[in-house]
């Protein structure tokens, strides 16, 4: 992560909160065949453990029980020319962004587990999308969902190191910083501004 203290990010109900929000990442191991990454939906279980599920086929698969691993997620992100700090010349490009990196210990999860973590990743999706009647598992032939569960495997993400970056232009003066937000504003790039412009 950025190595920049003032962007360094420790609210651990805000992050856990961002990877709610987002619910997708990549989650890198370590693998006898060399680095490996899996892009995965997650659903929290409690504050300190994250649910996700990989196809069988994945090549990480075999190998991520009892592993330590690295979930990764993208926030909001934006390039910020100089141009619009009005600071001078001797400013340079940057990009701002938000990330967060959970590590922590893989524990593969059983069938029942691997169907309250399905059963839990779409509810935490279809709730958003209300009015929609919540779509839910008994909708489907349990035929269909048996012969799915051989296709993939659950997992728990047991989290014990918490890492975020907030880079927001912090290390500016609030008027660089809010004039370099109000251009993203006026690109579209609204999220970015926004959190631009509360930082602190």
């Amino acid at each position: 992560m950025h190595p920049h203290p003032a962007f360094r990010w420790e609210d651990r109900p805000a992050i856990r909160d961002l990877v709610r929000d987002i619910g997708f990442g990549a989650l890198f191991a370590s693998t006898p065949e060399g680095p490996r990454v899996a892009h995965v939906p997650v659903v929290w279980l409690d504050d300190d453990t994250l649910a996700f599920h990989v196809s069988r086929g994945n090549r990480i698969a075999k190998h991520l029980d009892g592993a330590t691993a690295l979930f990764s997620l993208q926030g909001p992100d934006a390039y910020v020319s100089p141009d619009w700090y009005d600071m001078g010349p001797d400013e340079v490009s940057t990009w701002n962004y938000v990330a967060v990196e959970l590590e922590g210990n893989v524990s593969r999860m059983d069938d029942a587990g691997l169907l309250e973590h399905l059963d839990a990743l779409a509810h935490e999706q279809e709730r958003r999308l209300a009015p929609k009647p919540e779509w839910k598992r008994d909708k489907v032939d349990p035929a269909k969902i048996a012969k799915m569960l051989t296709a993939i495997t659950g997992y728990r993400l047991q989290v014990q190191a918490w890492r975020g970056t907030l880079k927001l232009g912090q290390n500016k003066p609030d008027a660089a910083r809010l004039a370099a937000a109000d251009a993203l504003e006026a690109l579209g790039r609204r999220a970015m501004a926004a959190l631009m412009r509360g930082a602190k």
